[in-house]
Order: structure tokens, then C-alpha cells, then sequence
């Protein structure tokens, strides 16, 4: 009967919200989830670069280290069960676990490593450059990763500490992918990207039983993960945009979880039956200036913005409690953090700054944002707060996907937008904050300063690379600290606020788990009374 019922509850679920339906209880076993996934651009861990994306790989794939919902601070063993470095040699040789198997049924193998890094490097989708940073090339991978029996040997070119190596194959493009099933379903040469960005080939503790991009996604559990089966049967993840109607969806029983509810909802909640959980996050939040638009060019420009934002008043009204101010790329609670917030709103030094530089106002600029809450909010106290010092933003709404494809492609003026880190190194955000060699339009890079066309001085990116080669660690925290005063200083990116993640729920579901990142989202340990 269960089975019944959770066959009926995925029918239910994609008929129009306004239809008239008997509501009951979500069925035993189930998860129903009420979010806003229109973010997704793709599912194949070789082009997943996307928050809700990096949810989804973490609970269908497993790489051969990795953080695990039991402890989302270890680094744990994941397909390996054990490994060796070498520095001096620049290796690290990998055991892989006896007896794991993919979801298919077949065995995770040394074979199935090579392919799975190979892919990433050989496709050169979006998320590569966190493994091709390792001096792996499509020429050389096939010397850079080897493997024999039930050993996996990676070698990498750089001054990298072992430990920094490990993140990065911790990372989501380092997923590992059943190579067996991924090649029977390739077409012309694309190495399985199309049927992998609509079906799944891992080994996680869920299966994909079905993704209907911007409508669903439904989990199954794989009985057979190596850690052991998850406790929850299933999981719905319905795509609801419009955080009031997830809130109605989740007092009605209709949904488990809403995972995108505003603080005024969060607030409005009075339901002994509902709780809320709150989740610290890495993910900054940021205002940045495209430097193609010559009106932004300015530094004066960047100075003045970074006293018209309206910190205070955003954390106590539309970002209660689930932002809190700070003004540095690493985010704070992270070894290497720089806490200090100098600015504050502040009009009056920002007309000042725009005056002594000569700038003149009305300064008229486009400003994307994604089209729901926060961010639309956000978006309204920026336009108001900077227009008291003659900045005018035009707010230019979309979906999530719509706004970020329009960030790659540099063709943004303003943009309103967040950062999580690709892996737990401070090298994941400096480079994305602090590093550009080359500002061209040909040498695409998935950072925050290419994508605003800065072409970021010679010495930061100097003390970049400078600090990712730092032997001694906390010489290498101070490091990234300085860079860190530095972007805040002088970029044309603003950073305010680091995230701080609610989500309400049925007080009978227990085990969520929601780490830092958008990878470190687990549903393995849910339980429902």
C-alpha cells in the first residue's frame, strides 16, 4: 500500500497548484520537499555547477574522499578506504573499498576512477578547472591517473600541499561515474553528458528514479550503499518557486520541508507541528560591477557602493535570520576568515567619494537578480539605498538559470548574486575573488572577477598562487587573510553578507542534515516519525 501512495503523491504533485484537492499527510517513508530548483542547469558531475545541482551529485554520487552527513567537518574515506601520500613524488595512492558497487549493480573499479576523471578534463564543462588546476590535461590525464587491481594512483603538477589535493577530490566534478553504463549510452562522441543530464550513474546513497528539470526530482534509496541504506524510502523534490506557497504547502501537510521560505514566513509560522532549523552556510552574498560597462570603471565607483548598502537595516528586516553581515570572499567560522566588517551605510561619504573623483550622477545601471525571495528584496534596498547618492538601478529580474547564463557570458552590468566554494581550501574562493591572468573573452574562467571582466592586478594574483603554495599553515591563513582586506579594499565587487540557512519542517522529520555548502546537503540519515 505504501507503494500505492507514494505512486499517487508523485502523480499529485505536478498537477497545477490551483486545482482543488483533498489534502492529507505525506505518506510513510517519504520526504516531500517544496523548493525553488530552476537554478539547475545540469546534473552531469562534469558540467553541475549550480547550488541545487551540488545537492543532488552529493546524494547520487561518492567520490573517493568525501564529507559525509555524519560529521560534514572530516574528511572522510568515500570509494577509497584508505590512501598514501607523497609529496616530494606529488602522489597519492588510493585503496578503493572492497565490494562497492554502483546503483546498476556493477563494480566500482579502478577503470571506472580514470574514466570519471578523465571525462571531467577531456569535456572541459564548466566545473573542470577544479581538477585541470591539478596540471591534469586532456594529453597527460591518462599518465596523471593511473590505476592497477584495486589501487588508483593520481599524480598532480604544482606546489600544492596533499591536503589541498585531497579537497579538490572531495569536489563534485570528482565524482565517480560507472563507466560501463555511462559509455552504452553515449552519443556522437559526447561521452554520455546528454543521457547523464537526465538520468544519474553513481554509486551515492540514492538512486535517480526521475527528473523532470524545473518540476521534480524524485530520490530513491539504494539499499545497497556501502555506508547503509538511508533511513527514509524516497525523496520529492518538488520545484515551488514562490516561497508563500511553499509555506501553504507546508502547513496544509502537503510538503515535509520548505526549503525557501522568507524570515517574515519563518516568523509567521505558529505551529507546534512545524519546527525550524537553522543552518550556518559558506555562501557570501555579493553586488558586483561589470568592468565591459565604462560607466563602472571607476574604482571611486566601487568605493562609494560599498557605503550605499543598507547592511543593518537588510539583516533586521528582509534577511533576518537568515543573513548576517560580512564583508570578506572566506567565509567566517572557516580557518583563514577575515572578520572585519568596515563599512556601514553611509550616503553622505558615498556622495563625497563620487564628487572628489569627478563622477557624474545620475549613474543609470542595469541590476539582474534572481526572481525570488530574497534576492527580489534585496534587490529593492539596493535601488533605494543607492539612489540617494545618484546611483539608479533598473532591476532586472530572472530565474536562476537565466540569471547565471547571463553572468558567464559577461553580459551583465550589475548583478546580485552569491558564491559558495567549489571545496573546503580558502584557495577555492581566492581564486574566484582575488585572480584573473588572463581578462580576455576567449579564456573563459567560472570565477566572480572573469565574469565581471576585472582584470585583477598582477600582484594579487601573484599572492594568490603565493598562498596556495605556503607550506607552513598558518603563514598561509595570514596570507589569505591579507587578500581577503585587499578585494574588500579595492574590486569592483562588494561582498555583505555570508548566508545563514532556515528550513522549516514537520516536527516529525528528524536526521536532516545541511552543511555549509550546497554539497554538504544530506538525506541519507532523515527519519520520519
Amino acid at each position: 500500500m505504501k507503494h500505492l501512495k507514494t505512486t499517487l503523491l508523485a502523480s499529485a504533485l505536478l498537477l497545477p497548484l490551483a486545482a482543488p484537492a483533498v489534502l492529507a499527510d505525506t505518506p510513510d517513508g517519504v520526504l516531500v520537499v517544496a523548493q525553488n530548483i530552476d537554478d539547475i542547469v545540469a546534473i552531469d558531475p562534469a558540467q553541475a555547477y549550480e547550488f541545487t545541482s551540488g545537492e543532488l551529485l552529493t546524494n547520487l554520487y561518492d567520490r573517493l574522499v568525501q564529507y559525509d552527513a555524519e560529521d560534514t567537518t572530516v574528511l572522510a574515506a568515500g570509494l577509497a578506504s584508505d590512501w598514501e601520500a607523497d609529496a616530494d613524488a606529488k602522489t597519492i595512492t588510493f585503496t578503493l573499498r572492497d565490494g562497492a558497487t554502483f546503483a546498476s549493480g556493477n563494480p566500482v573499479t579502478a577503470e571506472d576512477v580514470i574514466y570519471s576523471f578523465s571525462r571531467v578534463v577531456k569535456l572541459n564543462l564548466t566545473p573542470a578547472f577544479i581538477l585541470t588546476q591539478l596540471g591534469w590535461t586532456p594529453e597527460n590525464i591518462g599518465e596523471m591517473v593511473t590505476g592497477e587491481g584495486n589501487t588508483v594512483t593520481v599524480k598532480y603538477d604544482g606546489d600544492f600541499s596533499p591536503a589541498f589535493v585531497l579537497n579538490v577530490l572531495a569536489s563534485r566534478p570528482a565524482s565517480i561515474v560507472d563507466s560501463t553504463l555511462v559509455k552504452e549510452n553515449e552519443v556522437d562522441g559526447d561521452m554520455g553528458n546528454a543521457w547523464l543530464n537526465a538520468n544519474a550513474a553513481g554509486s551515492g546513497p540514492f538512486t535517480l528514479q526521475r527528473y523532470a528539470a524545473g518540476q521534480m526530482v524524485r530520490l530513491e534509496a539504494n539499499p545497497t550503499y556501502f555506508n547503509g541504506a538511508p533511513e527514509i524510502d524516497s525523496v520529492i523534490i518538488r520545484h515551488v518557486a514562490e516561497s508563500a506557497t511553499q509555506q501553504l504547502l507546508l502547513e496544509q501537510g502537503d510538503v515535509d520541508m520548505a526549503r525557501n521560505m522568507t524570515p517574515d514566513q519563518i516568523a509567521s509560522l505558529d505551529s507546534d507541528e512545524i519546527k525550524v532549523e537553522t543552518f550556518p552556510q559558506a555562501a557570501v552574498h555579493f553586488l558586483s560591477f561589470n568592468q565591459k560597462v565604462d560607466s563602472l570603471t571607476d574604482p571611486a565607483v566601487w568605493e562609494a557602493a560599498r557605503y550605499l548598502v543598507d547592511y543593518k537595516g537588510m539583516t533586521d528586516t528582509i534577511i533576518k535570520g537568515q543573513m548576517d553581515v560580512h564583508q570578506a570572499f572566506w567565509p567566517k567560522g572557516f580557518p583563514g576568515s577575515y572578520d572585519d566588517t568596515p563599512f556601514s551605510y553611509d550616503p553622505e561619504k558615498a556622495k563625497e567619494i563620487l564628487d572628489e573623483a569627478g563622477i557624474e550622477t545620475p549613474v543609470t545601471v542595469s541590476l539582474d537578480v534572481i526572481n525570488a525571495a530574497p534576492f527580489t528584496d534585496m534587490a529593492q534596498s539596493l535601488q533605494a539605498s543607492f539612489s540617494d547618492a545618484g546611483i539608479n538601478f533598473e532591476i532586472l529580474p530572472g530565474t536562476g538559470s537565466q540569471v547565471i547564463t547571463k553572468y558567464r557570458e559577461r553580459s551583465h552590468e550589475a548583478m546580485l548574486l552569491y558564491w559558495g566554494p567549489d571545496f573546503m581550501d580558502p584557495h577555492s574562493n581566492a581564486k574566484a575573488f582575488a585572480y584573473n591572468s588572463d581578462n580576455s573573452d576567449e579564456s573563459y574562467a567560472a570565477t566572480t572577477t572573469w565574469r565581471n571582466a576585472w582584470a585583477v592586478p598582477d600582484e594579487m594574483n601573484e599572492k594568490t598562487m603565493a598562498a596556495l603554495s605556503e607550506t607552513d599553515p598558518e603563514m598561509r591563513l595570514d596570507m589569505y587573510r591579507e587578500l581577503q582586506k585587499e578585494v574588500q579594499e579595492e574590486s569592483p565587487i562588494v561582498i555583505m553578507f555570508q548566508a545563514a540557512y532556515q528550513v522549516a519542517m514537520d516536527d516529525d522529520v528528524s536526521g536532516y542534515v545541511n552543511g555549509a555548502t550546497s554539497d554538504f546537503v544530506y538525506y541519507r540519515l532523515v527519519e520520519k516519525d
